[in-house]
């Protein structure tokens, strides 16, 4: 039991760790990228994922984040909540086996849909950030095939609810399967299918291409009309965050 203890406490410390330098990354991206500048691919994510011409054409003025032009507003997008025209939109980057990434799933997404998504205020778009390993990026896929059939949010919430407080999930190819029976997926066989698929990692590779060139190292991020929000922050940060960012508007 000792040595459970001292290896918890590691993992615990690592964490913290990853969280601040992830901070320090973000804070110092900000402070030495003048909006603007040559680094585009921080501003517009390359394909035809990427912001509209007139989206990025209102995102290049001096005096706004570079951060400010990241959500794509897909009008139909499955793994966005939101009307795509909500004066406030928050971009997170999230992986499946994060812990925190589980707490704010189960503790603060619920009341900021509440508060905001159903009155039209806040569009949420979410950004697979698969970092701890090959079950988190089999699992990104998972999320990704459970979209396909108009699923993913009743599937998303289904791994982050059964999540530990500590650690990471077991997630196998057979747990996955197994929450996919339990949020009811339509076609099973397509499913199953659908997680021997890579070209449903391509969509997965854009979100960790666009989280990189911003300097995301950690879940969960997130980017409210510009403004980085790093981990799992309680529900008064996020809440002074989206009613700041709907005042300027």
């Amino acid at each position: 039991m000792p040595n459970t203890s001292r290896r918890t406490s590691k993992r615990d410390l690592t964490l913290v760790a990853v969280l601040v330098v992830a901070a320090i990354g973000l804070i110092t991206y900000l402070v030495v990228s003048p909006p603007g500048g040559d680094d585009g691919a921080a501003q517009q994510p390359a394909g035809p994922s990427g912001p509209s011409a007139s989206q990025s054409e209102g995102s290049a003025g001096a005096d706004e984040s570079p951060l400010s032009g990241l959500a794509r507003r897909d009008e139909g997008d499955p793994t966005a909540l939101g009307p795509v025209d909500a004066p406030v939109t928050m971009v997170m980057y999230s992986d499946y086996r994060c812990p925190f990434c589980a707490k704010f799933s189960r503790d603060i997404e619920p009341e900021l849909i509440d508060r905001y998504v159903d009155s039209g205020q806040l569009r949420i778009e979410w950004r697979d950030f698969p970092i701890f390993g090959e079950q988190s990026e089999m699992a990104a896929r998972a999320g990704r095939a459970a979209a396909e059939q108009g699923r993913f949010w009743e599937y998303n919430r289904a791994i982050y609810e059964d999540s530990p407080e500590r650690g990471h999930p077991d997630l196998t190819r057979e747990v996955l399967l197994d929450y996919a029976h339990e949020v009811g997926m339509p076609d099973m066989e397509t499913f199953t299918a659908d997680l021997d698929d890579p070209s449903l990692d391509e969509p997965v590779r854009e979100d960790l291409r666009q989280g990189s060139s911003i300097g995301v190292s950690s879940t969960p991020t997130f980017v409210i009309n510009g403004e980085p929000i790093l981990g799992a922050q309680p529900l008064d940060t996020f809440v002074e965050v989206i009613e700041g960012a709907a005042g300027q508007q």
